[in-house]
């Protein structure tokens, strides 16, 4: 992935026209263009080590350069399938479909754009069949220990990925209209969010009249968290720091320390949980709190905000509550897309989160178009004239300048 907020995403290719127009990727063809490859010519085959789990995000931690992940995620979501090609993946087995055909999800075109070997639909006898640490070949559509094929599946490409995607695209009526149904159910259930003063922890962080950056591990979160700091806004203002779960380990990767950690505490690293920050665990309503069990065996202090919407919408309910002047939201879900891919199938708390904090929150991509700290060159020449005009002006007016000019000037008449 690439920093330049100018260069073109597949996410947002994909998703600027979410139901009609092919996928694109910079330098590929779309599938209608680009020939298919003949049929005599079969995919290359990848051996590696297999590094097993049923939680994608798990098996990104400890997944080496070269190994091949093997996985069992239906529609693996961006954020999942960058984290696999960070990690060096050499490729990836996949139990379920990587895109099932509901909603169009990009995600995995990002390994196939890289290059990166596909093959999904093993159903999920495979997870049982490779254990973790064996050598494995995937050779055409075919999964293979020692030479004897364990299980089969469909290879998987740009161009077939994208046949998926029209698909996905023609289903999106009806998956939006289910899409608006949970949404409503789940407003009459959450309408208190809007309201009701949320029943706000205590925790030894001073939010008033502080800009509040909030980091969520999304779409393009680490761009928008670099073009952050060369703009900078993160110098210059200081803003508290948030982080969502694994939000944490992203601003600590800028060298930064979080003042708040928030979530489930599940894709956190036990680093972040240690570097100080007020720990806020996000509960439930029915009670449950299953972020709590982890920082009881680590021994950290942590608090309990239960709510109904997401981690990062309490996130955010914090910030508001306690007098922020302004929050400042990275990687977070907006978008049907974004909730579908996870795994939820409305967007209510966030709707009205989003209403209730509205006045003061702008996403960090307006920020940084906003917040330019460069200086012109045309700008610069003016100053510099200003100066020279400046020092002319003084030598004029100032006598001992004017005498000293006179003296140096004696040698030439």
């Amino acid at each position: 992935m690439v920093d330049d907020e100018n260069e073109p995403r597949v996410v947002d290719m994909l998703l600027a026209d979410p139901v009609g127009g092919e996928p694109h990727l910079p330098g590929i063809e779309p599938p209608e263009l680009r020939p298919a490859p003949p049929s005599d010519v079969a995919p290359p085959s990848v051996t590696g080590i297999a590094r097993v789990d049923r939680r994608t995000k798990d098996l990104a931690k400890r997944l080496l350069p070269g190994e091949i992940a093997v996985i069992d995620h239906e529609d693996l979501d961006t954020v999942a399938t960058e984290s696999l090609l960070s990690a060096g993946v050499a490729a990836v087995v996949n139990a379920s479909d990587c895109i099932s055909g509901r909603y169009p999800n990009p995600g995995p075109l990002l390994l196939s754009a890289a290059g990166i070997g596909v093959l999904d639909g093993l159903g999920p006898a495979v997870m049982d069949e490779v254990a973790d640490g064996d050598l494995i070949s995937i050779v055409g559509d075919a999964v293979l220990i020692q030479g004897r094929p364990v299980a089969r599946g469909h290879r998987q490409d740009t161009s077939t990925f994208g046949a998926v995607l029209e698909v996905a695209r023609s289903n999106m009526g009806d998956e939006l209209q289910r899409f608006a149904e949970n949404t409503l159910s789940y407003i009459q259930r959450e309408g208190h969010l809007l309201i009701d003063d949320p029943d706000i922890p205590d925790i030894p962080v001073d939010f008033r009249g502080r800009h509040v950056l909030v980091v969520v591990r999304g779409v393009d979160y680490k761009q928008d968290l670099q073009l952050l700091r060369r703009s900078g806004y993160l110098k210059e203002q200081r803003p508290l720091l948030i982080g969502v779960d694994g939000g944490a380990d992203a601003i600590m990767e800028l060298g930064l320390t979080p003042d708040v950690i928030i979530g489930d505490m599940d894709s956190v690293s036990e680093r972040a949980l240690r570097c100080g920050a007020a720990l806020v665990v996000h509960g439930y309503t029915d009670g449950r709190a299953p972020g709590a069990d982890l920082l009881d065996q680590l021994g950290v202090e942590y608090a309990v905000f239960a709510s109904a919407g997401t981690s990062e919408d309490i996130a955010m309910l914090l910030a508001f509550e306690r007098g922020a002047a302004l929050i400042v939201a990275v990687g977070t879900h907006s978008s049907m897309v974004d909730f579908l891919d996870k795994g939820r199938p409305g967007m209510a708390s966030t709707f009205l989160v989003r209403i209730k904090v509205g006045p003061i929150l702008v996403d960090a991509k307006g920020v940084n178009r906003l917040y330019d700290t460069r200086v012109r060159g045309r700008d610069l020449i003016w100053m510099v004239l200003a100066a020279i005009v400046t020092l002319l002006i003084i030598g004029a007016v100032s006598e001992p300048i004017r005498t000293v000019v006179r003296g140096l000037s004696l040698p030439l008449r």
